[in-house]
């Protein structure tokens, strides 16, 4: 496929962007930029949240690891339901019922400042390394197929990207994000159809033929009950109850635009109509995952890198109207997956750790002055991040992603958890050093194989050691080891203390 074609679709795409971020950044202040001046329509930042919520990651990722990992992704998603309810019905309540901007002010108010830094410092590390790693996907789709032939090197297409990305948003932030959101889950759903719906007629297929065909062949097994594998069922159900918990309703990137709706009624309807279609969307791509296998297995194709196949087939073998949906789709999901998160961390960065909400002596333009300099330091860290996956990058993005999160987003579960569910005091210094061993204790039991090296003790036959991982679920492991430390560190509250939960 011609990639000057490409070029001039992605110049026009983005061109189209920056005309609606002009469009919908009129009259915006700082206010506007963090919770979009809380008059957003819920339908509308609940059919963003989809581009959002799946980025170029799931977009290309998902379909990848059905060859490899059939559809044990999809216990995952069906745990997300719960965990997304959870989100609607408690967490939602308490960020409305204290008139929150930054979700992290919570844990000022429940333990003490201590743990409200530590709380935004972990967002902040978890939120730039996930989100460099979604980014990563479109620009390697822009520099393999696009630019390398052209001599263009892949730092300066990150660069370029990180930068149209910040660009955009800069003056609009969550009031443009909420609108451009939109528009992006309507390319990046087109590209998935239009693409099922080509293979099915290269395979002379009709829809209910497809469904026979994918449920009659290798990829369409759901339950893996091999408990020491990382895609063991439970492990992956549980981790969908608690993943969105910790990676929406405790990150500031996707809880702003929640809380840019009218009242909390709104943003409820918002995540519940989200439930319905995250479901129905990771369901469709898991379908677009066993499909392309099939259409690898009948071409005899044969493509190495899970992350590669949909790319690989949608340019090369499908024509090319199918490369342009896909190509378009793949920026529609990243663009929300880059912009949100450098919104949602020049968010948290200025309100929860230069504290400038607090400094009334300060003036607009010098508070504008200081977060366009922490948007700008974000994006430099971001494009490190990227050029670092490029080089170490291993297995595909979607794990790399969840594991990531389970490291990172494990500490600020268990603080929301134990604030919302003891009345219990921590000693507020303690929450630093408990937040940072509880994720080091986890990487030396991954790493070491603890589990797997106890569970050899009664296997004396076996010459190696059992190959035991807790996959996704490891975010539980780490949440409760920093509960415990927590737990550890407290006592009961007085009946009548302030510090009680809020």
């Amino acid at each position: 496929m011609s990639p000057a074609l490409l070029l001039i679709v992605f110049i026009a795409y983005t061109a189209m962007l920056f005309v609606i971020a002009r469009l919908t950044s009129r009259n915006t202040d700082q206010k506007a930029f963090y919770i979009g001046g809380r008059k957003s329509n819920w339908l509308l930042v609940a059919y963003g949240y989809i581009g959002a919520s799946l980025s170029g990651v799931t977009f290309m990722s998902v379909p990848g690891t059905v060859s490899k990992q059939n559809f044990y992704y999809l216990p995952f998603v069906l745990g997300m339901i719960f965990g997304y309810s959870f989100i609607a019905f408690v967490l939602i309540p308490l960020y409305f019922r204290l008139n929150l901007t930054s979700i992290y002010t919570y844990l000022e108010m429940r333990f003490g400042k201590c743990s409200y830094k530590t709380g935004a410092s972990f967002f902040i590390i978890s939120r730039i390394l996930g989100a460099a790693i979604r980014t990563y996907v479109v620009v390697m789709v822009l520099h393999v197929f696009v630019l390398e032939g052209m001599g263009v090197p892949f730092w300066l297409v990150g660069l370029v990207f990180l930068l149209l990305a910040m660009l955009y948003t800069y003056q609009g932030g969550v009031k443009t994000i909420v609108w451009t959101d939109s528009f992006q889950t309507t390319f990046m759903l087109l590209a998935g159809i239009v693409t099922i719906v080509v293979i099915a007629s290269q395979l002379d297929l009709s829809f209910f033929q497809m469904l026979g065909t994918i449920r009659n062949s290798d990829y369409s097994q759901i339950c893996d009950f091999d408990w020491s594998s990382k895609t063991h069922f439970f492990k992956r159900f549980l981790a969908g109850v608690f993943m969105p918990i910790a990676m929406t309703g405790l990150d500031q990137g996707m809880m702003q635009k929640s809380l840019s709706c009218k009242n909390q009624n709104d943003a409820q309807k918002n995540i519940v109509l989200m439930i319905f279609l995250i479901v129905i969307v990771n369901i469709m791509f898991l379908m677009l995952g066993a499909i392309l296998a099939i259409f690898c297995t009948t071409n005899g194709l044969s493509i190495a890198d899970a992350d590669r196949i949909f790319p690989t087939i949608a340019f090369d073998h499908l024509g090319t109207f199918v490369g342009v949906c896909f190509f378009i789709g793949l920026i529609s999901a990243a663009y929300p997956a880059c912009a949100n998160a450098l919104t949602a961390l020049t968010t948290s960065t200025c309100i929860d750790l230069i504290g400038l909400e607090k400094k009334t002596d300060w003036q607009e333009n010098r508070k504008k002055r200081i977060r366009i300099l922490v948007q700008c330091v974000l994006t430099v860290l971001f494009l490190a991040i990227m050029l670092l996956v490029n080089i170490l990058k291993s297995e595909t993005l979607i794990n790399i992603v969840y594991d990531v999160a389970s490291y990172t987003y494990g500490p600020l579960l268990a603080l929301y958890m134990f604030g919302l569910f003891t009345k219990r005091r921590v000693m507020d210094v303690c929450v630093p050093v408990i937040c940072i061993a509880a994720p080091l204790l986890c990487l030396g039991i991954e790493s070491w194989n603890i589990i797997g090296r106890i569970a050899g003790c009664f296997r004396p036959g076996e010459a190696e050691p059992l190959r035991f991982s807790f996959g996704f679920a490891l975010l539980l492991v780490n949440a409760g080891l920093t509960w415990l430390g927590l737990l550890q560190c407290s006592r009961k509250a007085d009946r009548n203390n302030s510090a009680a939960r809020p």
